[in-house]
C-alpha cells in the first residue's frame, strides 16, 4: 500500500490540499481558488487536476483520497451544495484516478480532526464552529461527527439572531451568518466606510480603535453569543471549539464573546472556547483521515503528533 493519501478540502473560495502518510506528516501542500462562478463543471474539473497533480507529486498512486466539501453529502456522493451549485456528483467524478476515494462534509471534517487529533482531542461532546466565508457547525458526539437525520446538521450558520435584521442569501432573514462571518465583517465595514476591505483589516482597525470596525465587530460578537447560548441550552457541549479564519482574530474575538455568552447564559456556566488546535488546516486534515479511513486504514490518525500535523501551514 503507499504510504500517503491524497487530502483536498474543496471550499467556495478557494481548496486547500496535500499528501498526508501514515504518520501524519503532511510532506506537500497547497491552495488553488475555486472556479465557482464558472459553474459546477469546472469546479469538478478544477478538483480533478488538484487530485491528479497532488498525486503525481507523490509519485506514486495514493493509498486513498479524501474530500472535504460543502453542503449535504454522503460517502460516496456530493448531493447537493447551494455555494458550488452542483447536485448528486459521485465521488468517482472528482478523482481521475483508481483508487479508494471518502467524500465528507467540509466543516464536519474539520470537526472530525479536531476530535481526533486537535482541541477535542480528551473532549467527547463538543462544537466546533468554524467562522470563514460562512459559519457552519460540527456537532461533535461521543467522538464522532453527527450529521443528523438527513446530513443538515451543524448549519449554525442560519440560525435567525436578529429576526428584523438584515437578508441572509439563504432566504431568511437576520441569519448569525449575515453578521459574524468573516464575509459579512467585511462586507458590513465596507458599506459604512465606503471602501472595500477584509475582515483581518476589520479586526485590526477595532484593535486600533476605530469606531465603525468596532461597531461590526461588536454585532459580530452579539450574533455569535446569541447562536451559541440557543446550541447550549439544547445540547450542553463540554466545550465549543473556534476555528475558521475569523477565529485567527484569537482573544479579539473570543474575550468578547465568551463574556457575552456567559451573560446570556443566567442561570448555568457557560462552556470553555478554545481555539482550535489545527487552525485552517483542520478540515484538509480531517480529509486525509477520510482518506485512510477509505484505504481501509481507519486506526491511521490515533497517534499523529499535533507538532507534526501543524507544519506545514497551507498558506
Amino acid at each position: 500500500m503507499s504510504s500517503f493519501v491524497v487530502a483536498l478540502d474543496v471550499g467556495g473560495t478557494s481548496m486547500k490540499g496535500g499528501l498526508v502518510t501514515r504518520s501524519g506528516e503532511i510532506v506537500l501542500t497547497g491552495r488553488r481558488g475555486t472556479p465557482r462562478e464558472q459553474g459546477p463543471a469546472a469546479v469538478i474539473e478544477a478538483i480533478r487536476s488538484f487530485v491528479e497533480n497532488l498525486a503525481a507529486a507523490g509519485g506514486d498512486a495514493p493509498a486513498g483520497v479524501g474530500l472535504a466539501v460543502p453542503g449535504l453529502v454522503t460517502a460516496d456522493t456530493a448531493l447537493y451544495s447551494a455555494n458550488i451549485g452542483w447536485h448528486d456528483v459521485p465521488a468517482g467524478d472528482l478523482v481521475p484516478l483508481n483508487v479508494p476515494v471518502m467524500l465528507g462534509h467540509d466543516v464536519r471534517a474539520g470537526g472530525l480532526a479536531e476530535s481526533v487529533l486537535g482541541a477535542g482531542r480528551e473532549i467527547s461532546d463538543f462544537l466546533f464552529l468554524s467562522i470563514g466565508t460562512g459559519i457552519a457547525g460540527a456537532v461533535i458526539l461521543r467522538g464522532e461527527p453527527y450529521g443528523g437525520s438527513a446530513g443538515w446538521g451543524g448549519e449554525i450558520g442560519h440560525i435567525p439572531v436578529f429576526p428584523d435584521g438584515e437578508p441572509c442569501a439563504c432566504g431568511q432573514i437576520g441569519c448569525l451568518e449575515t453578521y459574524a462571518s468573516a464575509s459579512a465583517v467585511a462586507r458590513r465595514y465596507s458599506a459604512r466606510a465606503g471602501s472595500p476591505t477584509t475582515a483581518e483589516r476589520v479586526a485590526a482597525l477595532t484593535t486600533s480603535g476605530d469606531p465603525v470596525a468596532a461597531a461590526v465587530w461588536h454585532d459580530a460578537t452579539e450574533a455569535l453569543s446569541l447562536a451559541l447560548a440557543t446550541y447550549t441550552l439544547l445540547l450542553d457541549p463540554s466545550a465549543i471549539v473556534l476555528g475558521g479564519g475569523l477565529a485567527e482574530a484569537g482573544r479579539l474575538l473570543s474575550d468578547p464573546l465568551a463574556d457575552r455568552l456567559q451573560r446570556r447564559l443566567t442561570f448555568r456556566k457557560a462552556p470553555p472556547l478554545h481555539p482550535a488546535a489545527l487552525g485552517v488546516n483542520a478540515s484538509m486534515l480531517g480529509a486525509a483521515l477520510l482518506g485512510w479511513h477509505a484505504a481501509g486504514s481507519p486506526e491511521v490518525g490515533a497517534t499523529w503528533s499535533l507538532d507534526v500535523l501543524k507544519s506545514p501551514r497551507v498558506a
